[in-house]
C-alpha cells in the first residue's frame, strides 16, 4: 500500500491525528527521498495502561505510510526516573512490557514483522554513548534538564540527579536509533525541544517530533503507568470490583464540586 501513496498521502496518514508536529517541513524533505524512519520509546515503570491504544493506533498509521518503526523498551529511563523499576526488575519488566506491548499491537491488527524492538541498555551502557552523556552534561544548565521533565520524570522535594539526565538521554536515543522523528505524547514536548536545542551542538542533526494528544485519568490528570492508584489510570489488569468502588468515589467527589 505504502507504495502506491504519494509524499503527501504519506504526511497525512503520518501526522493525522496528533496535537502537534515540530519540524513538519523536514518530514515532507525526508519523504520525497525515502521512508521516514521514527521511533516511540517508553518507559518501562508500571502496568501499561488503556490509553497505550492511542500511540498504537500511530504505529498504525506509520506503518500503513511506509515509515521505519522502532519501539524502545526504555528500561534505563525507568530507573533514572526516582528508580521506579528498581534495578534488579529491569529485565523483568521489559518481558513484561514486550509481552503487552506486542499483544496490545497484534489486537488492533499491527504487523509486528515491520516493527524493531529495541532494549535501551543494549546500546545506552556503550562507551560512546556514555561519553556523549558526558558531553551533553557539560552543556545542558540544571535549569533546561528541570524544566524538559517537569511533565514527565516524577516530581519530588528533594529531585535526584538521575532525573536530571534523564531528558538528555531521550534527546541522545534520536542519535543513537538513527531515526528522522521522535514520536511520542504531548507532555514529552519540552524534552523535545531540548533535544532539538542540544543535538545540534553535539554535531547531531535535528529531529522531528510528532506529538498525540494525552488521554486523562478518572481525575483529569493524564494516566500514568507508574502509579499504582486507580483514580489516575485506567489499567488494563483490574478487577471489576476496584473500578466500581472508584466509580462511586469520583461520581461523590464530583457531587462535591457541582
Amino acid at each position: 500500500m505504502a507504495d502506491q501513496l504519494s509524499p503527501d498521502e504519506k504526511l497525512n496518514l503520518i501526522t493525522r491525528n496528533l496535537q502537534e508536529v515540530l519540524g513538519e517541513e523536514k518530514v515532507k524533505q525526508v519523504l520525497q527521498e525515502r521512508e521516514l524512519k521514527v521511533y516511540w520509546g517508553t518507559a518501562t515503570t508500571g502496568k501499561p495502561h488503556v490509553a497505550y491504544f492511542v500511540p498504537m493506533s500511530k504505529i498504525a498509521d506509520f506503518l500503513k505510510a511506509g515509515c521505519e518503526v522502532t519501539i524502545l523498551f526504555a528500561d534505563l529511563h525507568a530507573y533514572l526516573d526516582n528508580m521506579k523499576a528498581p534495578w534488579e526488575l529491569l529485565e523483568l519488566r521489559v518481558k513484561y512490557y514486550e509481552q503487552v506491548i506486542k499483544a496490545m499491537l497484534e489486537s488492533i491488527g499491527v504487523p509486528l514483522d515491520k516493527l524493531k524492538f529495541v532494549k535501551g541498555t543494549d546500546y545506552q551502557l556503550s562507551r560512546e554513548y556514555t561519553l556523549d552523556v558526558y558531553r551533553l552534561s557539560s552543556m545542558v544548565t540544571e535549569h533546561d534538564a528541570k524544566k524538559a521533565g517537569a511533565e514527565v520524570v516524577k516530581q519530588v522535594e528533594h529531585p535526584l540527579l538521575s532525573g536530571l539526565l534523564y531528558p538528555g538521554l531521550q534527546a541522545l536515543d534520536e542519535e543513537y536509533l538513527k531515526v528522522d522523528a521522535q514520536f511520542g505524547g504531548v507532555d514529552q514536548r519540552k524534552i523535545f525541544t531540548l533535544a532539538e536545542k542540544y543535538l545540534p551542538s553535539l554535531g547531531y542533526a535535528k529531529r522531528a517530533h510528532l506529538m498525540n494528544p494525552m488521554v486523562p485519568g478518572l481525575t483529569g490528570a493524564k494516566m500514568s503507568s507508574s502509579e499504582e492508584v486507580l483514580d489516575i489510570r485506567v489499567g488494563k489488569i483490574v478487577s471489576v470490583e476496584k473500578v466500581g468502588r472508584q466509580d462511586h468515589q469520583w461520581s461523590a467527589s464530583s457531587d462535591d464540586v457541582c
